[in-house]
């Protein structure tokens, strides 16, 4: 139970970095002026919530396997391989709250309001980053945090991608949910709810953070 427990939080610490570092600038360059990349580029960012978790799994197996057309220039130049491994379990969590996250901070970032007022520190001299630091991220905090929550929620509990990039091997990529899949195949329904446990409390403890960055009505 330790080690399911270790892999969830890791994963789970992995996406917030993962998603600050690369899912924060993508949904800025998402609200940009609509063009056929970025089009495609949304496309992409939705599919893990639109698409069946397990078919999109699979698709990826493909695509990042030893034999796929990413996945074999990986591990033949670079020695690195993706699936099975804890790497892409990590890989898995990210890409499923990536949509929770990068698409409501799209919106967010579309606001007129928030075009002007970044507009306006621009011409007042602030480069992108400081103006993105000191005036976009402020407006659009309690998105911005709304999002990270429920992308890591999701990335806790992810299942389907989980188990074709990672794998569920026993001790190198089984996570708190992957493992409550394997108890209860060994009719070990004890240790199933011992587990499912954690991660109500997990999810609670989301719940809570998120309940704080709504905002009351009047």
């Amino acid at each position: 139970m330790s080690f399911p427990t270790r892999l969830t939080i890791k994963v789970t610490l992995a996406c917030l970095i993962l998603h600050l570092l690369v899912s924060l600038p993508l949904a800025w360059l998402l609200s940009g002026p609509k063009n056929w990349a970025r089009r495609g580029l949304a496309f992409l960012v939705t599919a893990p919530l639109v698409f069946p978790p397990i078919a999109l799994g699979f698709m990826l197996l493909l695509l990042l396997g030893s034999q796929g057309p990413l996945g074999a220039p990986l591990e033949s130049v670079f020695g690195f391989r993706l699936v099975f491994s804890q790497t892409g379990v990590i890989l898995a969590g990210y890409l499923a709250g990536l949509p929770l996250f990068a698409r409501p901070l799209e919106a967010a970032l579309r606001r007129e309001e928030i075009k002007q007022l970044s507009l306006a520190a621009r011409t007042l001299g602030c480069g992108p980053v400081k103006t993105f630091l000191l005036v976009t991220a402020p407006q659009v905090g309690p998105v911005l945090g709304s999002g990270l929550l429920l992308a890591l929620a999701r990335a806790c509990g992810e299942v389907g991608i989980t188990m074709m990039l990672g794998g569920n091997i026993v001790g190198r990529s089984n996570t708190l949910s992957l493992e409550i899949f394997n108890s209860v195949s060994h009719g070990e329904f004890e240790r199933a709810m011992a587990l499912c446990l954690i991660l109500a409390v997990c999810g609670l403890f989301f719940y809570a953070i998120l309940e704080k960055l709504t905002p009351t009505g009047s």
